[in-house]
């Protein structure tokens, strides 16, 4: 395979994993990348992230980046979901979270954000109910 050929398989790849990415966003009006589910989180950050959503009452979609099944994606052609997630988002971490759509950040930010008011004035101005049981 030439060299120009490999760059245009990883492009294609590339484009099938943001396509994948865009999917997974699209799921639910709230979702969190992170590593592991609400249920085994898999690193500290990811758990902290699962417990200030429990916090805020809300229901989301989870990620598990580390599981990923991105069809039709050659992940030994060096497309990374992980690393492809963060450089859509901009951002070097994971948990990532968004809501409707719109990224917010990752742990740190939501902590802050808790801790302050400001994720649940956000979850409430964007119309997300909290769960009533």
């Amino acid at each position: 395979m030439s060299e120009v050929d490999e760059v245009a398989e990883d492009s294609a790849n590339q484009k099938n994993v943001e396509a994948k990415i865009k999917a997974e966003i699209a799921k639910a009006e709230i979702v969190l990348f992170m590593k592991g589910s609400p249920a085994t989180p898999q690193c500290g950050f990811s758990a902290m992230a699962t417990h200030i959503l429990q916090l805020c009452k809300v229901g989301y979609h989870s990620v598990d980046v580390n599981s990923v099944d991105v069809n039709s994606v050659d992940v030994l052609a060096g497309t990374n979901f992980k690393e492809s997630l963060k450089s859509y988002s901009d951002w070097p971490t994971i948990p990532q979270l968004y809501i409707k759509g719109e990224f917010i950040g990752g742990c740190d930010i939501m902590r802050e954000m808790f801790d302050n008011g400001e994720l649940q004035d956000l979850l409430a101005s964007k119309g997300i109910a909290q769960k009533t049981s």
